[in-house]
């Protein structure tokens, strides 16, 4: 099981001085993936966008969205993925989201009424089908003139309720959760692959994962409020233990994410890199 972390860059302003420090820093030290939310409602640079200059800043490191994908016509989005995964020369890493649900963001997304859960079942395949080269249904032929750089481009799922479990089963290639504990990890993942089985397919056992949350300090918790209390790991020690614990759950793949805004990068990655990155394996 190859254990890696990857950064996620929270909610950013887009800002490029920032952005590439956070970028070249998080590849220097040898942090796995650097990733980019999708934030529609908030001060928040676009992942897509993110992802186009953090690769031109950078050759190594892996560029991950996690993305909200409606609002985009499904051979749109699937042509600028496919060029980003050229532009990183096959270093994109894609996961969707069906997003918050909150009238604002779906007001925004043009879907107001409609079941995002069905919405993902119909664009997956579609997506995969582009990427393979096969045309766009009732196009008249129309085909991606850029394929991505990847053989296999992944689509990784979150979400944790029974449809969101069923739907990674049935069509991810990967899984990444929030905030949990060990028991409920390996429950999950148990679940999934169960999914996966009675759909004939399997997923690779590498390629489940969290994003976890941590505090370096009380303080933390206190600018937060009892919110986090349960949810975030305190401290170096904290942060290795749990990460201890869900990889004996069968989870390898972690994104940290420290629950206050970061004011400096290069003095927060360098703290994230003496707590966990020498369990990279």
């Amino acid at each position: 099981m190859k254990v890696r972390f990857a950064v996620s860059a929270g909610a950013r302003l887009p800002e490029p001085d920032g952005l590439r420090q956070l970028a070249t820093e998080a590849e220097r030290l040898g942090f796995d993936t650097l990733w980019f939310s999708d934030l529609t409602t908030a001060p928040a640079t676009d992942p897509l966008l993110s992802v186009a200059l953090a690769a031109a800043w950078t050759s190594r490191i892996k560029l991950g969205v996690t993305i909200v994908p409606f609002g985009y016509q499904p051979f749109v989005f699937a042509r600028q993925l496919a060029q980003l995964d050229r532009l990183s020369q096959g270093r994109l890493r894609v996961m969707l989201v069906p997003g918050l649900g909150s009238p604002r963001e779906r007001k925004a997304f043009g879907i107001e009424g409609k079941d995002r859960g069905r919405l993902l079942d119909e664009l997956i395949p579609t997506l995969r089908d582009l990427w393979s080269g096969q045309p766009l249904p009732d196009a008249d032929g129309l085909t991606l003139a850029t394929r991505p750089h990847q053989e296999h481009l992944q689509i990784w799922l979150a979400g944790k309720g029974p449809r969101a479990l069923a739907r990674a089963g049935r069509l991810a290639d990967g899984w990444r959760g929030g905030a949990t504990n060990a028991g409920r990890a390996a429950e999950t993942v148990a679940a999934i692959q169960r999914e996966a089985a009675a759909a004939g397919r399997t997923i690779n056992p590498d390629h489940f994962g969290l994003t976890v949350p941590y505090a370096r300090d009380k303080g933390d918790l206190a600018d937060t409020g009892p919110i986090h209390e349960n949810a975030a790991a305190l401290g170096r020690d904290g942060l290795r233990q749990l990460i201890a614990d869900i990889t004996g759950a069968g989870l390898s793949k972690f994104s940290v994410r420290r629950i206050t805004p970061v004011k400096d990068w290069d003095d927060e990655l360098a703290w994230l890199a003496d707590a966990v990155l020498d369990l990279q394996a």
